[in-house]
């Protein structure tokens, strides 16, 4: 039975997550929805990284099996016909039985967007985090740099976080201001949950000057989440891009090149 992987690309303003939940609706149900469609035979699909309701995605990846013959164009058009306008399948590829989206995964890229401004922002609201007070990104850079490498994150995960073991390793965090828009990039071979969204409000809170960077270093070493913050909002939040090894012949950290598009 072939494998296939998808890149994904969605709005996830109107979803309360990737996973099909009882009640609501999710980014799993219409993917399955529109592939069973598609296959004429119920399909199951599993996914690189569970976004949260709110979170966006321009790299999410997903994998399924189908017992159905398709072209890889067949299955692109297909899925998008009978999904939603706000998720869309940009590529399909054949995979390897051994290749997973979550498992095979070797590193994963958020973004996290801010636009720091005194007035709300209209246009962005459901795709960006507003700040109105004024944010020093210079602060911000020299506070992320205390989190680089490998650390227990327990300061910077949810109480509900499910993981096995909160020791992460973060192979990049940027801060970059354009005008008026900050953007977090962040790197790791994984994330805990909520991690992105922890740091990027104690970044914010270094920015604001209501604490100095070296506090974020601290509240690292104390591994408690009380110490951490505010979680910054769901809306800010995108996953830009997955890395595999190069044998699963993928496109590679895909979404990625999109990062500057989204930082106007």
């Amino acid at each position: 039975m072939p494998r296939l992987a998808l890149g994904l690309e969605y709005d996830g303003t109107e979803f309360c997550g990737w996973q099909r939940q009882p009640a609501g609706r999710s980014v799993q149900a219409c993917l399955e929805d529109a592939l069973t469609r598609v296959a004429d035979h119920p399909v199951t699909v599993h996914c690189a990284g569970r976004t949260d309701a709110g979170v966006h995605a321009t790299g999410q990846v997903a994998h399924f099996d189908t017992a159905s013959e398709r072209t890889l164009r067949g299955w692109q058009l297909g899925a998008n016909g009978y999904l939603p306008s706000d998720v869309s399948v940009m590529w399909a590829r054949v995979v390897p039985d051994d290749f997973h989206a979550r498992f095979s995964a070797r590193a994963r890229t958020y973004l996290y967007r801010i636009i720091n401004q005194t007035s709300r922002t209209a246009l962005h609201r459901t795709r960006a985090c507003w700040v109105p007070r004024s944010l020093d990104a210079t602060l911000m850079r020299s506070a992320a740099a205390h989190l680089l490498g490998r650390h227990d994150f327990s300061a910077f995960r949810a109480a509900e976080c499910q993981a096995k073991t909160p020791v992460r390793t973060l192979h990049r965090l940027q801060v970059v201001r354009e005008d008026a828009w900050i953007t977090i990039e962040a790197c790791a071979n994984a994330f805990l949950h909520h991690m992105v969204r922890n740091i990027a409000g104690v970044l914010i809170r270094v920015g604001t000057g209501d604490a100095p960077p070296e506090w974020v270093g601290e509240v690292l070493a104390g591994r408690d989440r009380r110490a951490a913050g505010v979680t910054a909002p769901a809306s800010g939040l995108y996953l830009i891009g997955v890395a595999y090894d190069p044998e699963f012949a993928l496109p590679g950290e895909h979404g990625i090149g999109m990062a500057a598009g989204l930082s106007v």
